[in-house]
C-alpha cells in the first residue's frame, strides 16, 4: 500500500469535514472526487477557522496526494476570494494559469490512492 506524500493533509481534511458530512461520506467524497468549490464550502462550514480551512485545501493542492482535473500545465497560482475584498475572510479559491482562470467549480480533486484512506 503506497503511503500519503503528506501524512497529515487528507486525515486533516477528513478529522474537519466529519462533523459535516459523517466520516463514510467524507471518504467517499475524497475517492470518488470533489470539486475544488464543494470542498472549500464544505471546509469553511467544518468547525475549523477560516485560514485553517483555507491552509487546508492550499496544502491539498500542492500535496500531490490528489488528482487534479483539469491537469493544469505550467505555473499556475492559487488565487484567493475574499468577502469583503480586502478583508482576511476567504470564500472561495480560484487557479490562475497561463490560459485564464479556472474557478473552483471548474477544479476536481480525487484522492490518487482510495487504500490509504
Amino acid at each position: 500500500m503506497r503511503s500519503l506524500r503528506d501524512s497529515q493533509i487528507v486525515p486533516a481534511i477528513i478529522d474537519a469535514l466529519a462533523p459535516v458530512h459523517g466520516d463514510s461520506a467524507v471518504r467517499l467524497m475524497l475517492i470518488q472526487g470533489v470539486t475544488l468549490a464543494d470542498l472549500v464550502d464544505s471546509l469553511l462550514r467544518s468547525p475549523i477557522k477560516n485560514r485553517e480551512a483555507i491552509k487546508l485545501v492550499t496544502q491539498a493542492l500542492g500535496s500531490g496526494d490528489f488528482l487534479i482535473e483539469p491537469e493544469i500545465a505550467g505555473p499556475s497560482h492559487v488565487a484567493y476570494i475574499y468577502d469583503p475584498p480586502g478583508s482576511l475572510h476567504v470564500i472561495d479559491i480560484a487557479i490562475d494559469t497561463t490560459q485564464g482562470r479556472l474557478p473552483s467549480k471548474d477544479v476536481h480533486l480525487r484522492l490518487r490512492d482510495p487504500k490509504t484512506v
